[in-house]
């Protein structure tokens, strides 16, 4: 008994230690990976500032890191004014039309860090869905793309984890759960995630949304 309580013990401490320890070892080396590729990128401008300026590597690559992201800042602030806004639409369009990959690369993007407000379902709203019928106990989440005077909806079922590619279904309201409560990005991570946080956003709604 105290053997299989000792095993059960180690057993559990072991597999507990891994659950803490692992996940931070894989974010490390993914830091570690982003921080070398970023790095290996901007390799000319480092070199240019160890030439001129004389400092070391690491402060060569933070400094060029630093001005990469004032940089983005800087763009962030210009495609906020209407001649922006302007100039990222014309260049959208081509980028669209020469790199067929980058529109599925920028609604993944924005997906996670932001709101596209040109995307066909941004502001859907949130909700569950009983795709194959009431009877069937089958829900999946999907956004709200458009109502229609006879009181049906249009839905985009998003697959994961790309929410950018998906179904489109015409239902009836009776198969629809509204969930107003959720933001929706919060629905795209799910979808990212392949479902997982999906028990947590969709705690007890209702057809009201409210607990």
């Amino acid at each position: 008994m105290k053997s299989f309580q000792l095993k059960k013990f180690i057993k559990t401490t072991l597999f507990g230690g891994v659950i803490v320890i692992l996940p931070v070892v894989i974010i490390s080396f993914f830091l570690k990976w982003l921080f070398k590729t970023v790095t290996d990128l901007i390799q000319p401008l480092t070199n240019y500032a160890l030439k001129h300026y004389y400092v070391p590597e690491f402060v060569a690559d933070t400094i060029v890191i630093l001005l990469i992201i004032l940089v983005c800042f800087f763009v962030g602030m210009v495609v906020q004014t209407t001649i922006g806004r302007f100039f990222h639409k014309f260049f959208d369009n081509i980028l669209i039309k020469l790199a067929p990959g980058y529109r599925l690369v920028k609604e993944v993007v924005v997906q996670v860090f932001g709101q596209n407000e040109n995307s066909p379902f941004i502001n859907g709203q949130v909700a569950k869905v009983k795709i194959f019928g009431v009877q069937c106990e089958t829900e999946v989440t999907a956004l709200i793309t458009d109502k229609h005077p006879d009181g049906t909806y249009t839905i985009f079922m998003p697959t994961g984890p790309n929410p950018t590619s998906g179904n489109i279904y015409h239902v009836q309201a009776s198969q629809v759960t509204l969930c107003p409560d959720i933001p929706l990005d919060s629905a795209m991570r799910t979808v990212i995630a392949c479902g997982a946080g999906s028990g947590e956003i969709f705690k007890s709604k209702d057809t009201t949304g409210k607990e």
